[in-house]
């Protein structure tokens, strides 16, 4: 029989409780309904979009968030300062924009786990993360994508995967009657990005997802959750109706 410090050695294996949040866009196609606000503080019914992610984030167990931002960041700070929730927050500030990558590299810095994930700021996916972590960590990936099935889109690219879920291929957008999305969610092994000799500015899914596919070990994680991206006004309306299932 094992020891409970092995077992419980173990068990924290399989928990990643650190999250980065890309919370630096600028929001330029909602300006007209967000004006001189980051992206991730968009209000949806009376709250910042933000509000949401992090609620989603405790509520998966995650017990220290990252805020990466930029513009504004100030906005942030002033609403949400160092916790939310159970969440410790802490903030990596961009003097100016670093892209995705270059976001995510900077941010890192304040990460102490193997593992953390990375969300999108102008994304809502509800996958269950515990599901990803077992994914990802018994497959040893280095990269895990939260994907999502959809029909009749246009707006995003689409990736296929094996039968073991490895990523064959990115796909740039174009009209899909089905397929599989980048939803948004990642799961990463923090050193990844240090393998390589990007620029400060660099984008996280064309310069390492895209670039290096053959190189790493990525997967894709299907997940029916519900997925929003209020990047767009006719989005960022629906969320309005969509979003007063969410309880305080």
């Amino acid at each position: 029989m094992l020891s409970a410090k092995w077992s419980n050695h173990l068990y924290f294996q399989k928990v990643v409780e650190e999250a980065i949040v890309l919370a630096g866009g600028l929001g330029t196609r909602l300006s007209s309904k967000v004006p001189d606000l980051p992206k991730a503080m968009a209000p949806i019914r009376g709250r910042p979009f933000l509000e949401y992610q992090l609620k989603y984030l405790a509520n998966q167990g995650i017990m220290k968030a990252i805020l990466a931002v930029g513009h504004k960041h100030e906005v942030i700070l002033d609403h949400f300062g160092h916790s939310y929730s159970s969440l410790n927050i802490k903030y990596s500030v961009e003097d100016e924009p670093l892209g995705t990558g270059g976001a995510v590299k900077k941010a890192l810095r304040h990460i102490k786990g193997a593992n953390s994930f990375v969300i999108n700021g102008d994304t809502m996916f509800e996958a269950d993360l515990a599901a990803m972590t077992e994914t990802h960590l018994d497959s040893r990936a280095d990269v895990t994508i939260g994907v999502k099935d959809m029909r009749q889109f246009d707006r995003y690219g689409t990736l296929r995967f094996d039968d073991d879920f490895r990523i064959l291929h990115f796909e740039e957008k174009t009209w899909k009657d089905s397929g599989y999305i980048n939803a948004g969610i990642y799961l990463l092994k923090t050193d990844v990005i240090s393998r390589f000799d990007f620029p400060a500015r660099f984008s996280l899914e064309k310069d390492l997802f895209e670039k290096e596919l053959n190189t790493l070990h990525i997967l894709a994680s299907p997940d029916n959750g519900y997925f929003i991206d209020i990047g767009i006004p006719t989005d960022f309306e629906r969320a309005q109706d969509e979003f007063a299932r969410f309880k305080n």
